[in-house]
């Protein structure tokens, strides 16, 4: 080889050994070469314009062209179909294999993913939605101080009823003002509400009721000093008022009245407490059927057998042991009518705690909320233990 044409300039037309003319497809470009070597090359395969996909690996017509894209998003490449390639072989590999979506493609028909169940949710510890130690430790502080002016003076008990009534007839106006914007007058319903408690153990229940009607009048005069709009509905609420919270009270003034009137309050506490124990006890450990949840969420079919139950044994015990004359039959029947007429009363309540929208009628006594709270199961519990030991003992 000649060293002086290394890159030499293109020749425009190379003769080959024979004079007939340029030989067509040899290589424009490179260095010269001599007419012997010349007679050896061979010449270059025309590169064709369009890229062949799918064909052999040996074979380089697939290779891209340099002046083809550099970069794959210029162009839209075709879809790669492995059926097209020369080693696949039908019988090893399945006939309706899926082809290769075009990059960038979204399946038309995605398969659906198998349905994986949501993961269990940890379990919850049941709560009793209230402080049980503040709860018990109040529990036991009104245990005492009515047990004690209960067996030392009775007259002392009745100024703890007194009481009782005032504050319940205080929260129950509040709420009625601040929820419904209901006047209730407060004045003449404190004093009719103490004077009826203490009529009805003085007067028996002839005073009890002529005290009823003295305060609704109260109400219905004391309201004449405001003006007139919504009278209607406060004397109403007042009226309401008189005969939900001091009259109902005033059945426990006259259980008092009688000789063991100090164990007929006794046993009438104790069923009542004893009747909402087991409906919390029983209920809150195997409750799963709703009593009525648009009134009580909280309240069970469960709760309610707890609550039969309980108050049956007591009912029986006390009858036999702390009521004369008294037998335990009686105090099944006796303590049937209890858990009857306390969850009756506690669903009272509440449906009237919803229609407010509060959950307590206050907060005095802690774990508890407020008075009215621990009145609801008592108040409409306290005639009907009345009226049963009266027709099974007497009057007394």
């Amino acid at each position: 080889m000649n060293d002086s044409s290394w890159g030499a300039p293109p020749q425009a037309g190379y003769w080959g050994p024979s004079d007939q003319g340029p030989v067509q497809g040899a290589a424009p470009a490179g260095p010269t070469y001599d007419a012997p070597e010349a007679q050896q090359t061979r010449p270059m395969p025309i590169v064709p314009d369009e890229p062949a996909y799918g064909g052999h690996q040996d074979d380089d017509r697939g290779a891209a062209r340099l002046s083809g894209p550099l970069f794959r998003d210029e162009t839209q490449q075709p879809p790669y179909d492995v059926r097209q390639s020369p080693s696949y072989d039908p019988r090893t590999q399945p006939s309706d294999m899926p082809q290769a979506q075009p990059y960038g493609a979204v399946p038309q028909n995605p398969e659906p993913m198998p349905d994986v169940p949501p993961p269990a949710p940890a379990p919850q510890k049941k709560s009793a939605g209230r402080d049980l130690g503040a709860a018990i430790g109040v529990g036991v502080g009104l245990a005492v101080v009515i047990v004690a002016s209960l067996f030392v003076v009775k007259a002392a008990f009745v100024g703890v009823i007194a009481v009782a009534v005032v504050v319940g007839l205080w929260e129950l106006t509040s709420r009625l003002q601040e929820r419904k914007g209901i006047k209730a007058p407060l004045v003449p319903l404190a004093v009719g509400g103490a004077a009826m408690v203490v009529a009805g153990y003085v007067r028996g229940a002839e005073g009890a009721w002529v005290a009823m009607a003295l305060t609704a009048l109260a109400v219905l005069v004391w309201r004449m000093t405001e003006p007139p709009e919504g009278y209607l509905k406060d004397v109403t609420a007042g009226v309401f008022a008189a005969f939900y919270v001091p009259f109902l009270a005033t059945f426990v003034a006259l259980m008092l009245t009688a000789d063991d009137g100090a164990w007929r309050v006794l046993t009438f506490l104790l069923l009542t407490v004893v009747s909402d124990t087991g409906a919390y006890a029983i209920g809150w450990r195997f409750g799963t059927h709703k009593l009525a949840p648009r009134i009580s969420p909280g309240k069970t079919r469960e709760g309610l057998f707890g609550a039969v139950s309980f108050a049956m044994v007591a009912g029986a015990l006390c009858m036999q042991f702390l009521i004369d004359d008294g037998s335990w039959w009686q105090g099944l029947v006796l303590g049937l009518a209890v858990a009857a007429s306390a969850t009756l009363g506690d669903l009272g309540e509440s449906m009237i705690k919803r229609d407010l929208g509060i959950k307590d009628m206050g907060t005095l006594l802690p774990g508890h909320g407020g008075i009215m709270d621990r009145l609801d199961s008592l108040l409409p519990t306290a005639p009907v233990v009345w009226l049963l030991l009266v027709l099974f003992v007497g009057s007394g």
